[in-house]
């Protein structure tokens, strides 16, 4: 605790040197349904922190909604006394803010690694996965890839607009893959790609995407699981603020356009034992076959995290490399398991299925579960698509099947904490619900 101490303070010490003008670092964490909650703090109360005083936050602030509201879930919330709990602050995080009209820093906080963590808190659930799995021997590589759309800054009657061509004014509508597109949108595609940089965010490829306005974001492979799923959290903040910055509004919504792509969160990630070699390609890649159907067994009761909101159900289907059915393959963007070509090595899965406003904390954990469990029961999976274009296994389509899906199954239960699924089933029931207790123009129309 003294060695942390000592490097948390040195951190906050060379941030305060390099950047002078920044009175205030604002302490954040991601809550279940991925929004950032927490506290701005002047930053000589951050190097207090730093040095051991107490950080506490409430603990229910993880709980919030999707709108922020308060749901009762089992005694937390209104039965509790709205306790606080312990946070700490993770390392190499401290970063300059650039997007915001004053000088401002970020840090992510946690209660992973503190004397009472909190069992539903996302980055918590994860660091028990990573955990679990280190003693295992197991060490995962990740990478994760986001899609989003950028939108004119201004709402139309409340709809989104299409971002503008900056050369012509027009609606982007430029093909997929078509270089002009990262041309034309240079200017504010690079700022976020340097303000990522500059979060410490490892990203390297920029694509443009099928839909109006859409791309696509790559960031480097990483080993250490909780950093990578960092990273998206961090980028997604960034890559918001700086759109606005530039007139734009950039979003991850899973379906914004019905006659569009949906945006998707791609997760690569390969298994090493602590000598460096690859778990999945030993034994003729017998281990990836077992990892595979561990992954698809588990995939149908892990919905609710893939696809966490009504939107992102929209996303599955109907459109291209969007699957409604639990399916793998090699080299087959289809599936919702693809194994891309690559030498034993570089052997890795390509998990396809999360809509890109999914936790990443929580995806991340689903997908090494459902890895863990493969190899633990050492099952054949299903034929790949590449044997037989029908293969595939159902999963719910609609919120509260998923989550009647979810909520007692008893690996899940095990390998992601009881505690934890509970809570998370409840919290998307009650959103699920809210979001229904209102009625739209749609309804007026057709039953009026």
């Amino acid at each position: 605790m003294k060695s942390q101490s000592s490097t948390l303070l040195a951190e906050v010490r060379t941030f305060r040197q390099n950047h002078p003008e920044v009175r205030y670092v604002d302490l954040i964490a991601l809550d279940i349904p991925g929004h950032f909650y927490g506290k701005r703090y002047p930053v000589e109360m951050l190097e207090k922190v730093a040095a051991g005083s107490p950080l506490k936050l409430p603990q229910n602030a993880v709980l919030l909604g999707a709108q922020g509201g308060l749901f009762k879930i089992g005694d937390y919330c209104f039965h509790d006394g709205d306790p606080d709990a312990n946070r700490r602050l993770v390392p190499g995080t401290l970063k300059p803010v650039s997007w915001e009209a004053q000088p401002l820093g970020q840090m992510l906080i946690t209660s992973d690694g503190t004397d009472a963590p909190i069992e539903f808190e996302p980055r918590e659930v994860l660091a028990k996965v990573l955990e679990r799995l280190q003693h295992k021997g197991i060490h995962p590589v990740v990478a994760f890839e986001l899609e989003f759309y950028l939108f004119d800054k201004k709402l139309d009657d409340g709809l989104p607009q299409f971002a503008r061509d900056p050369l012509n004014d027009d609606a982007d509508d430029q093909p997929n893959l078509h270089i002009e597109r990262l041309s034309r949108f240079s200017e504010v595609l690079d700022d976020m790609a340097q303000t990522a940089q500059a979060q410490g965010i490892d990203i390297t490829v920029i694509t443009a995407e099928l839909g109006p306005g859409q791309f696509e974001i790559n960031f480097g492979h990483c080993d250490d699981g909780l950093r990578a799923a960092d990273w998206a959290a961090l980028f997604c903040r960034s890559t918001r603020g700086v759109a606005l910055k530039h007139g734009y509004r950039a979003s991850f919504m899973a379906k914004p356009y019905l006659q569009f792509p949906g945006s998707g969160m791609h997760v690569h990630v390969s298994l090493y034992d602590g000598a460096g070699n690859n778990l999945l390609a030993a034994h003729q890649q017998q281990p990836l076959r077992h990892a595979v159907a561990g992954c698809l067994e588990l995939l149908p009761h892990c919905m609710p995290i893939f696809s966490p909101n009504h939107n992102a159900f929209r996303r599955l289907g109907g459109t291209v490399n969007a699957a409604t059915r639990a399916s793998w393959g090699f080299e087959d963007r289809d599936a919702c398991v693809r194994i891309p070509e690559s030498d034993p090595r570089n052997l890795r899965i390509e998990h396809r299925l999360a809509s890109a406003d999914a936790n990443p904390y929580l995806v991340l954990a689903a997908i090494l579960a459902g890895l863990e469990h493969g190899l633990e029961a050492r099952q054949e999976p299903i034929a790949p698509l590449n044997e037989d274009r029908n293969s595939g296994a159902d999963f719910p389509l609609e919120m509260l099947d998923a989550v009647r899906a979810m909520q007692h199954q008893a690996v899940l239960r095990d390998k992601l904490g009881a505690e934890f699924i509970d809570v998370y089933c409840e919290n998307k029931r009650q959103d699920h619900l809210a979001f229904q207790q209102e009625i739209n123009a749609r309804e007026y129309r057709w039953f009026l």
